[in-house]
């Protein structure tokens, strides 16, 4: 949220562009940062502690393994053989296939995520824009309505006509990027009357939007913006790490025990990703019913998008996370019952 000192002295269309390039340049960056962390030393010092854990776990294994041959279960040992074949495969080569999978896997969720908020139908990534910078919006209207309420007579008159000009030029471009949203046309109508009254010697209320200027508004609003970017770098951040520890996953997977870690780490990875999906749905439908809505007040979406959104994305994630870790189960389990 942009201070109202910074509102008044930045055009609405610099003020969106800047928004524009830093969305840009944070998702550029996390690009970077995946492709530094997945090809770089760390992953491969994460892949040397992988294989030293499956070095460790296979002697485990083959415990495992000889216990089946002395039972007499020989078709049980030889195709038992696959689960250390595979892992060898994975890990090889500084764990190359598992980070280019990881990197493909994350582009796809990327990708589904984008496609959805480009929806036609629905417009959920335009709809959320607008609905961030909604606020900005009319606090710079109210602003610049607010520097002529100390102004009388003739000055005050200049002051609004002034004001009137710059909020019109304002709103014409923003209108010119997201098709004359309702509320845009009622907030210029609310100005154009004020602005009226004022010329016809009526008295008017120049304290316009008079709950903008309240700087503990401000900070609050700013606060529940700052929350909701704090919740999607964690998704991130969290599906970073977790990406990078696949090949200790991979490398523990001999273990004999029935959910093999790299089961869970699949789960773990996808499970952040319906969140991150779900947390964007959640956010573009509500943004479109607060645009749809037109003059309602957006601090309630801002709460909402603060602390329900993320309870509600990661109660989805979960729910989705324990179907993907059943579905990878039972498939597993599956195979091993036709070798």
């Amino acid at each position: 949220m942009y201070p109202s000192f910074l509102v008044q002295l930045l055009g609405s269309d610099e003020m969106l562009e800047q928004g524009k390039t830093t969305a840009q340049a944070i998702a550029q960056a996390w690009n970077q940062q995946w492709q530094d962390v997945l090809t770089g030393d760390l992953y491969r010092i994460l892949t040397q502690l992988g294989v030293f854990f499956a070095v460790s776990t296979l002697l485990f294994y083959m415990m495992q393994w000889a216990k089946s041959l002395t039972d007499g279960e020989f078709y049980r040992p030889i195709s038992s053989f696959i689960w250390p074949l595979l892992i060898a495969t994975i890990l090889a080569n500084n764990g190359a296939i598992l980070s280019g999978f990881t990197l493909a896997a994350r582009n796809y969720l990327d990708g589904i995520n984008q496609e959805i908020m480009k929806i036609s139908d629905l417009r959920l990534g335009e709809n959320y824009q607008q609905a961030i910078q909604k606020k900005p919006i009319e606090e710079l209207a109210g602003s610049l309505l607010r520097n002529c309420e100390a102004l009388t007579g003739e000055p005050q008159l200049e002051c609004l006509a002034e004001a009137k000009d710059k909020i019109a030029q304002i709103l014409a471009d923003y209108k010119a990027s997201y098709n004359s949203p309702d509320w845009v046309n009622k907030l210029e109508t609310q100005v154009n009357q004020m602005v009226a009254a004022a010329e016809e010697g009526k008295p008017v209320e120049l304290s316009f939007n008079a709950s903008l200027s309240s700087t503990s508004q401000t900070n609050l609003q700013s606060f529940l913006l700052s929350t909701q970017y704090a919740f999607q770098t964690l998704i991130e951040i969290a599906m970073l790490l977790t990406a990078a520890l696949g090949p200790v996953a991979v490398g523990l997977s001999l273990l004999p025990v029935a959910g093999k870690p790299i089961y869970v780490w699949l789960t773990g990875f996808f499970s952040l990703g319906i969140a991150k999906l779900s947390y964007n749905i959640i956010a573009g439908l509500t943004a479109r019913v607060l645009i749809t809505a037109g003059d309602s007040d957006s601090t309630w979406f801002l709460i909402f998008l603060a602390f329900l959104a993320p309870l509600l994305a990661i109660a989805l994630a979960i729910g989705g996370g324990k179907a993907v870790f059943q579905a990878i189960n039972h498939t597993s389990n599956w195979v091993t019952t036709q070798t």
